[in-house]
């Protein structure tokens, strides 16, 4: 399958590899950690550039809970078949540790031109043998480092790839760190070949997940894109939200009763605790670290309200990426409909609830896409661009733009978001503003008012500013 998308992420490897090649850094050798969710095309990307790329390379792929000594076999046959100028000298290697493993690496690499040596799924390998990290510190400091070789070590566990880097544990300081995204807005419109508004809807649905995004045939509506999906129970749209979860979190786990019950629409700590407990509510004890952890793992994300007075006890809870919260809601509840042969009417559930879900799902993007575009002449000092509500969330307001977050020193504009097909940013929606900017610490009558729409905005509207899909769009070229 033709690859696509990933123009920068590519852009940003060759840079590596070019001071490899150029011998400009401080070490010969570069190191560079990639991370990013599961399923979102990182072993792909690495694939791709080492295509690209033109010089020798070897990708070792790691497998989960496999026996130590089995690891280190592959790892070597992995060198002994790779195009390294120096695999034939490792052949018939048995290495009793990591230490001697990761040596036959730097011996199979070519000392006068470039390679690249990729490493895949690397929390796996601390799993297996918690010498590994310690190994391969040391044989980064006194043999790979002083060769030209850029060594990627990848892995889909957020919070253990991160822990590779800090303090205290043997790599640190000796990477640079990259996290591979899913594909973004531009990308999703680029692949689908749809307007703006519905390009935002397939982001939405897909996630930017590459394998679901690369099933959505160019030109294709929603409604069809859909209705094919579940009248295939091995659709990418069906398959990748279960293969995410099960390779993370067991289906009995309290962490995947916490990601459904986000993922059903419950928001505040409270409201988690009591769908996730079952008969009971989860205890604070039980589902404070849990929340913690998928937040260190990205796959939830916490909100704060953005105002000019600090408020840190109305969190609100979201699923970070759109696809896993689409399937979550809709898809999951939909299988053995789908499994029956009854696509029909797990669509229809889906069309019931989809403009509702839209309306709280769009949010997040349309203000990562507003961070894009500002700063900018209108308004040079605009960094944050978040929501504001109180504990009843009466009201909520859904865009806040200011100097900083999570406490403004300055609240710069205040807006509000109306993402229905057929319906402008009207008189109602404007007057329902003004009527609650004075509820948001650090605003008052005097503060800018904004609107998004993704249907325009009627005339006569004294808005300073207001955004379309096309605008959206145009933010992430």
């Amino acid at each position: 399958m033709e690859f696509k998308g990933r123009a920068a992420d590519l852009d940003l490897l060759a840079l590596q590899l070019g001071l490899v090649i150029e011998g400009a850094g401080a070490t010969r050798g570069r190191a560079v950690i990639m991370t990013g969710r599961r399923r979102v095309g990182k072993s792909r990307l690495v694939q791709e550039f080492c295509d690209r790329s033109g010089v020798p390379y070897v990708v070792f792929q790691a497998t989960r809970g496999r026996h130590a000594a089995a690891e280190r076999a592959d790892f070597t046959a992995a060198l002994t078949q790779a195009s390294l100028p120096g695999a034939e000298l490792v052949a018939g290697l048995r290495a009793a540790d990591w230490n001697q493993a990761l040596r036959s690496l730097a011996v199979a690499v070519p000392d006068d031109a470039a390679s690249i040596a990729v490493i895949d799924e690397v929390p796996w390998l601390v799993e297996q043998d918690a010498e590994f990290e310690g190994a391969l510190q040391t044989v980064w400091d006194r043999h790979l480092s002083a060769k030209p070789v850029l060594l990627i070590l990848v892995g889909s566990d957020m919070s253990v790839m991160e822990a590779l880097q800090s303090h205290r544990r043997p790599f640190f300081g000796r990477a640079a760190t990259m996290t591979v995204r899913p594909l973004h807005l531009g990308d999703v419109q680029t692949m689908t070949g749809l307007d703006a508004a519905d390009a935002m809807d397939a982001l939405l649905i897909t996630g930017g997940f590459p394998e679901i995004v690369q099933s959505w045939r160019p030109g294709m509506s929603r409604g069809d894109f859909l209705r094919e999906a579940v009248a295939n129970p091995l659709s990418p749209l069906l398959v990748a939200g279960e293969l995410s979860l099960l390779g993370e979190f067991p289906e009995a786990s309290h962490s995947r009763a916490v990601l459904e019950a986000v993922g059903s629409g419950e928001r505040t700590f409270s409201t988690i605790a009591a769908q996730a407990g079952g008969a009971g509510a989860l205890p604070s004890g039980t589902l404070s670290p849990l929340l913690s952890t998928l937040q260190a793992k990205r796959v939830l994300a916490a909100d704060l309200p953005l105002s000019g007075k600090a408020d840190t006890k109305n969190k609100r809870y979201r699923i970070a990426d759109s696809y896993l919260r689409f399937w979550l809601a809709f898809l999951q509840r939909g299988l053995p409909l789908i499994e029956r042969g009854r696509g029909d009417l797990a669509l229809e559930r889906v069309e019931r609830s989809w403009t509702t879900w839209r309306g709280r799902a769009v949010e997040p993007v349309i203000r990562e896409s507003l961070l894009r575009l500002l700063p900018d002449g209108q308004w040079p000092r605009t960094e944050a661009v978040g929501g504001w509500w109180n504990r009843q969330n009466n009201p909520e307001i859904d865009l806040v733009g200011a100097d900083r977050e999570p406490v403004a020193g300055a609240v710069h504009f205040v807006g509000s978001i109306k993402w229905l097909e057929s319906q402008p940013f009207g008189r109602r929606e404007y007057d329902a503003l003004a009527r609650d900017v004075p509820a948001v610490p650090g605003a008052g009558p005097d503060t800018p008012l904004v609107a998004v729409s993704r249907s325009g905005v009627a005339g006569g509207l004294p808005l300073a500013a207001h955004w379309g899909p096309e605008e959206l769009v145009r933010a992430w070229r």
